[in-house]
């Protein structure tokens, strides 16, 4: 595991390959029946930076879930690298839109907890940690509590978490929801650059069409009631992207008019 940990190069972009198979779920609601979803199937090469969009009750975030293992399908497979989940696992980091820190341990330690079950030496899991917290942008605020953060930082150091054990698939669940626009604008960056150093595959939700295509490889585009998947956007444009470019325009506008049918 000590390899896991290791520092000085950001780990090949080998692992993280997902595929969702036919997968189906239906949650009974009082004396109603949702289908959240129905035989959606994605397959997800490593290394790729995926979104999901579509309106409220189209299943993005119990997708999100299965992919974690917090919960399973009733029908269909979900294989990442090969092998079916069917319970959490330290090879999928999580971010929610909640950062979800521990109160009473300072960012250092809130860091160092996602390493607690994580084998190697201990001054490795130490490098690690002060690694993400430069990583992401908070060097000097390695002692503070969470409430003593704001909220884009509280967020960079529940990313960090996520990273710590150095999965192969990064899962995100509207993990700048809750941000003011330019705080939301500048992580955005931020989330661009760790992705791009850490070489693992993304899958985030998010309600925002525009942060998808800014972030994403790709945009998957889901319909409500029972969950499935409408389309599937390639975003081919160069990174950085502007929003204000023509072809950023179009698909924006062609993928906010296909919601607005939903």
């Amino acid at each position: 595991m000590a390899d896991a940990l290791t520092l000085s190069r950001p780990k090949a972009a080998q692992a993280g390959s997902v595929n969702i198979l036919d997968v189906s779920k239906t949650f009974h609601v009082d004396d109603r029946t949702v289908h959240a979803l129905d035989n959606v199937s994605l397959a997800i090469e490593p290394g790729e930076f995926i979104s999901i969009v579509g309106p409220s009750g189209c299943g993005k975030s119990t997708l999100l879930r299965f992919l974690a293992g917090l919960d399973l399908p009733d029908s269909g497979r979900i294989l990442v690298d090969g092998e079916r989940i069917d319970r959490p696992s330290l090879k999928r980091g999580i971010v929610f839109q909640d950062h979800r820190l521990l109160p009473w341990f300072d960012v250092e330690t809130n860091i160092a907890v996602s390493l607690h079950s994580v084998a190697g030496p201990e001054a490795e899991k130490r490098k690690r940690v002060q690694y993400l917290i430069d990583l992401v942008g908070l060097t000097g605020f390695e002692k503070a509590l969470p409430h003593e953060l704001s909220g884009g930082m509280s967020q960079r150091a529940a990313i960090a978490r996520g990273l710590a054990p150095r999965p192969p698939l990064m899962l995100l669940d509207e993990p700048l929801g809750a941000l003011d626009s330019l705080t939301r604008s500048h992580l955005q960056d931020e989330l661009l650059a760790i992705w791009e150093r850490e070489k693992s595959t993304v899958v985030m939700v998010t309600h925002d069409v525009e942060e998808a295509i800014y972030l994403s490889d790709r945009v998957v585009v889901m319909e409500p009631r029972p969950g499935r998947i409408a389309s599937i956007f390639d975003i081919t444009s160069e990174r950085p992207r502007h929003r204000d470019d023509a072809d950023f325009v179009a698909v924006r506008r062609e993928i906010t008019n296909l919601l607005a049918k939903r």
